[in-house]
């Protein structure tokens, strides 16, 4: 059995493993980008989050892991069933490569079944695979534009739309996107960087401490990884727990009309365009309420959030110098 490093042994990063939570918690948050220098944990994390994850209900032999209890929108599989049995499986959390053709990601025609029954079948794709999970892509600001173009297309539909090869037909493709990269290798398209609800920066720790304490738990993890699992599983079910506990609440945890008219006035000062700010802003805000157990947003929730629901949504100006966390920060100290 392949161990994976446990989410709760991660050291520091902090912002990026809230929005990761966060985007567990609430899906319809918009995905995650992390970027930063290399070397700095954003794969690791990733991959982390997707053994911590709670299992969830699918529908017995779907390949597009379908909720048994949502029986709207269902997947040309599932609608031809009477009855549907469900099963428990792991959340899904799917890799995108940079190289990946077209066929294999929106899926294509199953060559074996159409040579040896002469029947014209859907093989999916990865976003079948990744329907009710995770996908990730490394690199994101490197994918090519012809998908990026089909990232986009999904990302607004949360359909995947097949017409070719004589085949037609289209299934649920809902995920959260959650990309990493290095800006020096290349910036994000802007229509794509849009659809992340959350981007956080990572840096490499500064303190000795930070460092030394990253090396103690890896070569701990290299040389016993069941060992060094078993040591964090007790944080790793708190976690879980946590995360169920979090999406029970979620719909009814109170956002107060002077919470609102705070994220408003923030985001009018800071000038983001269109109000995916706002809407970005209610649904984190909120998240993070349930994340810590209460039953109203605050204004502190917002303020915890804002950099990383705003920082990529600010217009850039080639004469300021200062980072987007930093201008957001003095946008709050004004309105204090």
């Amino acid at each position: 059995m392949k161990h994976v490093y446990p989410f709760a042994a991660l050291v520091g990063q902090d912002d990026m493993k809230q929005a990761l939570l966060i985007a567990a918690v609430d899906p319809l948050i918009g995905g995650v980008l992390v970027f930063g220098d290399r070397g700095t944990g954003k794969s690791t994390a990733v991959r982390s989050l997707a053994a911590l994850l709670p299992s969830m209900q699918a529908v017995k032999s779907c390949p597009y892991q379908c909720d048994p209890g949502q029986p709207v929108g269902a997947c040309p599989h599932c609608k031809g069933l009477k009855r549907r049995q469900s099963m428990t499986v792991a959340v899904p959390v799917v890799d995108l490569p940079l190289g990946a053709t077209e066929d294999r990601v929106l899926g294509a025609l199953d060559l074996q079944k159409a040579l040896r029954e002469g029947v014209k079948a859907f093989e999916p794709g990865l976003l079948a695979r990744a329907h009710r999970g995770f996908l990730y892509v490394d690199e994101v600001n490197l994918l090519e534009d012809h998908l990026v173009d089909l990232l986009l297309d999904v990302a607004a539909s949360g359909e995947n739309l097949i017409e070719r090869e004589g085949l037609s037909l289209r299934h649920p493709a809902r995920f959260v996107l959650v990309g990493s990269g290095n800006p020096e290798e290349g910036e994000l398209r802007p229509q794509l960087l849009d659809r992340f609800g959350l981007s956080v920066d990572v840096r490499t720790p500064k303190d000795l401490e930070t460092r030394l304490e990253v090396l103690r738990r890896r070569d701990a993890f290299d040389q016993d990884a069941a060992a060094f699992c078993s040591n964090y599983e007790p944080q790793q079910q708190a976690l879980r727990a946590m995360i169920l506990k979090a999406r029970g609440m979620l719909a009814s945890v109170l956002l107060p009309e002077s919470v609102m008219r705070f994220i408003a006035q923030l985001c009018m000062k800071l000038g983001t365009d269109g109000l995916r700010g706002e809407l970005g802003l209610m649904r984190a805000a909120r998240a993070l309420s349930a994340m810590r157990d209460c039953a109203e947003t605050r204004v502190q929730e917002v303020i915890d959030v804002a950099p990383s629901v705003l920082s990529h949504r600010l217009r850039r100006d080639p004469l300021e110098e200062s980072a987007g966390a930093s201008v957001i920060a003095r946008a709050l100290r004004d309105m204090a």
